[in-house]
């Protein structure tokens, strides 16, 4: 039910001759264990879930939701200590004017931020290096990408553009866009 409203950013509710159709952009943040029992991948080994569960409670969600998520990303699971570790990270406050920032630069390149860029807006404002679009276009083969989840890997590139202040939409862009989506960590870039 959430992948028209996450697509036309509408809800239609149709009830005998009556049709009402609601605003709904949002956006969607969501987690789930890594399996059943959530222990998949923890250190202690403790996780004792077999193949089929596994297949079981990962179809849960299906293909063409998870083609509509733009960031997936698997988090390892930590010790208590790695845990505890202070983390070398930027603050929360440079963060937000670096967004700040690429936001603006988005408003003033096409009029939104990147979220709403359809196919035609993307070749126009989003210009791939050859590099970059011969990245994209061997992940796609090479992971079965649909059109829907080229686009969105797109768009993320054009938004990490932004966030580096960068022009056109280079291979590294591309490469970190696929990352975030689940599985492509390992996704290797050699010919």
């Amino acid at each position: 039910m959430l992948r028209e409203p996450l697509e036309s950013g509408q809800v239609a509710v149709s009830r005998a001759a009556h049709k009402v159709i609601y605003p709904a952009r949002f956006q969607l943040v969501g987690a789930m264990n890594p399996c059943p029992c959530g222990y998949r991948g923890h250190p202690s080994g403790r996780c004792r879930c077999t193949q089929p569960q596994l297949e079981r409670y990962t179809r849960r969600l299906s293909g063409p939701f998870l083609d509509r998520i733009d960031l997936q990303w698997e988090l390892p699971s930590l010790t208590a200590e790695e845990l505890m570790a202070e983390s070398p990270g930027e603050s929360s406050g440079v963060v937000r004017q670096r967004v700040i920032t690429a936001q603006e630069r988005q408003h003033e390149r096409q009029g939104m931020t990147n979220e709403g860029l359809g196919s035609d807006a993307l070749h126009r404002v989003a210009p791939l290096s050859a590099q970059a679009k011969t990245l994209l276009l061997r992940a796609a083969d090479h992971y079965e990408l649909s059109v829907r989840a080229v686009h969105r890997v797109w768009r993320v590139a054009r938004t990490i553009a932004d966030l580096g202040a960068e022009d056109g939409v280079s291979e590294s862009a591309i490469a970190e866009a696929l990352q975030y989506r689940t599985g492509f960590g390992k996704f290797t870039f050699s010919q």
